[in-house]
């Protein structure tokens, strides 16, 4: 590894060392006849090239040290520099993992930012790196409106086409946000990560958005090295991919000759700026010292493939062009060359020294910030909005509308929801509560496949887009990883999104977004970028004569282990209103992540113990708060506590009932949150009686019920604890489910075993002293 970064920089020192020097040209003037780029262009973006190519010097030389942790570089993309130079540093950006010398350039021109500091410190995991704290190397920075993004290849794609939709929305619906209306996205990845699934899926949103004649200013830049760590890209494949889609206007440029890169940048950044529509620009680059410090591709890659590349060096071509252009001398070029060189080591021995992360409490602060007093205030406040307390809207035809909350409830209930303080179903409640928060926060948009125009496969979303328009209620591709891609946007652009996945099972091909995108922004940008979002989701299985395994999903065991992702799960529907409060509360004020599980199978379930009660209606209140880990208790039986969670709840209430005509005394503990578990009250209700079943009905291997047993050992309950669930299978069609599924007999016959096997051994003892109490009169 050193010696590949002492021969990068000895050549880049031989090579204009033994440069003539030309006649001198002023600066200012075009550096080239018939271009429009001066000299001062090009020396501005040869430093930042040249600082781009230094830090990454420096970074192999900390690692091979041990004093530094990332060596994945930049080295051979410095022409992206080009890119940062014709875009506004107010354009937010989303960078590829090797867009370092676009970073030096943005930072370089926002007063007061330090690009060798900032990527240094980074690169030493200092807890004084300005964007992740020393939790990891990224390229980000919220002064110069750089997102920071993970490693996950194309990953970030989805959020930024959300980005780009959003910025324009939030202008035309009045939301405050952090970028101007007429920005442009930066868009930057690999040539390796347009074969993705997520790069493919997010670009034809993109173009299909576009299609539509809805706004969609985003720029993204293919940085094709030609190989994606040891797999080669055929030279012509980015251009058959994207050279010739309708829709989509390409540009294509060599990223190792500057005034090429930033002709071509700055024509397609105004285009996209003009037009409010996607294009793309393929960036023709090199890979210089391999894919990371671990790397060695002389095993992979022929000796006269690594020499061409080496011929290409950006940074090098554009000292050249400086030279011979007469802007400098070679002696000019190589006294800010190593002057640059020696600032970074410099600034490299400063960094080492500085303090890293000692405690996981400092690790995790970023993670599930939660204040639940703004919260609540939040979830309960009346609606503040101006004039009348009513705010314009449009609707599809573009009239102008005004909706209150006292409208959207008649309204709602117009459109077959019941009307504030009737009794509900949980559906009705769900919709009426949308309808709710919509009238009263204008930074609320609801969308998803289905949910406007048809207003969702249950009806949940029915008669919103008609209410509010389809500008804050409306349909979108059928693609989850656009819909969550959408909502991740929409979060950085100042609104509180409510997207909706179809069913459970879809969610699982977009779970990255959420684990790997959602949950990760405030880790790695220290809390300085969020995503305020709720992800409603229809799920679970119990539904009669439909659907099979992908409309009655149980598995929620990828959603557990999220770092500070809220996992909510209402069975009733006064719940479900003031938990959905909670969490879009939650969301705005903390930037939470919240996932909202809406049990199908009691969409629209009146009864509980007999046809007709109506015992599973309930009267939402917009009065009533519902903390996040609180749970729920009915009952206040003495002889067990039976836990369980959406459709596990009303079996679990009937169960009750049948063991109270056996003497058993029962109360059901509803958990309403899946993460955090309320802990609290589980323990509490635990030791009020003893026994715990936990009634899960999710599969055994993964699902809730580990976590709750798990939750009460670790607390000390010491008391009899025992499970019942679904079993560890998909969910079959017809009535082969019931095989499979957890049941009211299963739990009832549970929860007799363990009353048994704990009232068993208090029995022998009262017989054995009976026993003895009689011998004892025989005498």
């Amino acid at each position: 590894m050193t010696e590949q970064v002492v021969d990068l920089d000895e050549r880049f020192r031989t090579a204009i060392a033994g440069l003539e020097p030309r006649p001198g040209r002023p600066a200012s003037q075009p550096i080239a006849p018939g271009s429009a780029i001066t000299g001062a262009a090009c020396l501005e973006l040869f430093e930042s090239q040249a600082t781009s190519r230094h830090l990454d010097l420096a970074a192999r030389r900390l690692g091979s040290a041990r004093r530094g942790y990332y060596s994945i570089g930049s080295s051979g993309h410095e022409g992206n520099a080009a890119i940062a130079a014709a875009l506004r540093t107010s354009d937010p950006a989303l960078l590829h993992y090797r867009s370092g010398a676009f970073f030096v350039h943005r930072s370089r021109r926002v007063p007061g930012l330090d690009p060798i500091r900032d990527v240094l410190l980074g690169v030493v995991a200092a807890a004084a790196d300005p964007i992740s704290g020393g939790r990891h190397k990224v390229f980000g920075s919220a002064a110069a409106n750089v997102i920071p993004q993970t490693s996950t290849i194309a990953s970030h794609l989805p959020r930024a086409v959300g980005l780009a939709f959003a910025i324009d929305r939030a202008a035309r619906l009045g939301v405050s946000g952090p970028w101007p209306p007429d920005s442009v996205v930066l868009c930057s990845f690999g040539d390796a990560s347009v074969n993705h699934s997520t790069a493919a899926g997010a670009i034809n949103a993109a173009v299909h958005t576009a299609h539509q004649g809805i706004p969609m200013p985003i720029l993204f830049v293919c940085e094709d090295n030609g190989i994606g760590i040891s797999v080669p890209t055929q030279p012509d494949w980015i251009e058959q991919a994207y050279g010739h889609r309708p829709g989509l206007r390409y540009f294509s440029a060599d990223g190792c000759d500057a005034l090429d890169a930033l002709t071509t940048a700055s024509t397609a950044a105004q285009w996209v700026r003009d037009n409010r529509a996607p294009a793309f620009v393929r960036l023709r680059t090199v890979r210089l010292l391999g894919h990371a410090g671990s790397d060695v591709e002389a095993a992979y890659r022929r000796p006269a493939d690594i020499a061409a590349d080496l011929l290409g060096d950006p940074v090098l071509a554009t000292a050249r062009l400086l030279v011979d252009s007469g802007v400098a001398t070679p002696a000019d070029v190589l006294d800010c060359y190593s002057d640059l060189g020696r600032r970074v080591a410099a600034t490299a021995e400063i960094v080492c020294r500085e303090p890293k992360l000692t405690s996981a409490t400092v690790v995790t602060a970023p993670i599930g910030r939660s204040r639940p007093g703004l919260v609540r205030a939040d979830a309960l406040r009346a609606e503040r909005l101006p004039d009348d307390r009513r705010w314009a809207s449009r609707d599809r035809a573009g009239t102008d509308q005004t909706i209150s909350r006292t409208d959207a409830s008649h309204l709602s209930s117009a459109n077959g929801a019941a009307a504030q303080g009737d009794p509900m179903t949980l559906a009705q409640a769900v919709n009426n509560t949308l309808a709710d928060l919509l009238a009263r926060d204008r930074d609320v948009l609801v969308f998803g496949e289905d949910v406007g125009r048809k207003g969702g496969v249950y009806g949940v979303t029915k008669g919103l887009q008609k209410m509010f328009g389809a500008r804050r209620v409306f349909d979108t591709l059928l693609d989850e990883q656009a819909v969550l891609g959408t909502a991740l946007g929409a979060a950085l652009a100042g609104f509180v999104p409510i997207p909706e996945i179809q069913y459970l099972a879809y969610l699982h091909n977009a779970a990255d977004q959420i684990r790997g995108e959602a949950a990760t922004l405030s880790f790695f940008s220290d809390g300085r970028y969020r995503n305020p979002m709720v992800v409603r989701i229809a799920g679970y299985a119990y539904q009669k004569g439909f659907g099979g395994h992908f409309h009655n999903d149980n598995s929620i065991a990828a959603l557990r282990d999220i770092p500070g992702v809220v996992l909510a799960s209402p069975s009733r529907a006064d719940d479900a209103a003031a938990m959905l409060r909670t969490c879009v509360s939650a969301a705005r004020v903390d930037g939470r992540v919240c996932l909202f599980l809406e049990p199908i199978a009691l969409y629209h379930t009146r009864d509980l113990h007999t046809s007709g009660d109506d015992g599973w209606l309930a009267r939402p209140s917009r009065t009533e708060h519902v903390e996040i880990g609180r749970a729920r208790v009915y009952g206040d039986g003495t002889d067990l506590t039976l836990v369980s969670f959406a459709n596990g709840v009303p079996m679990s209430l009937r169960v009750a009932r049948r063991l109270a005509r056996r003497g058993i005394h029962a109360r059901v503990l509803d958990l309403r949150w899946l993460a955090p578990l309320p802990v609290d009250d589980l323990l509490a209700h635990a030791c009020a009686t003893g026994r715990v079943l936990v009634a899960d009905e999710t599969r055994r291997s993964g699902g809730m019920s580990e976590a709750v047993c798990a939750a009460l050992i670790d607390a000390g309950f010491s008391g009899r604890l025992a499970r019942v669930t679904s079993e560890d299978s998909f969910v079959p069609l017809g009535p082969a489910a019931d095989t499979v599924l957890l049941d009211e007999n299963r739990i009832d016959a549970a929860a007799r075993a363990l009353v048994a096997e704990a009232t068993a051994p208090d029995a022998r003892r009262a017989e054995a002293r009976q026993s003895g109490e009689s011998d004892s009169g025989r005498e």
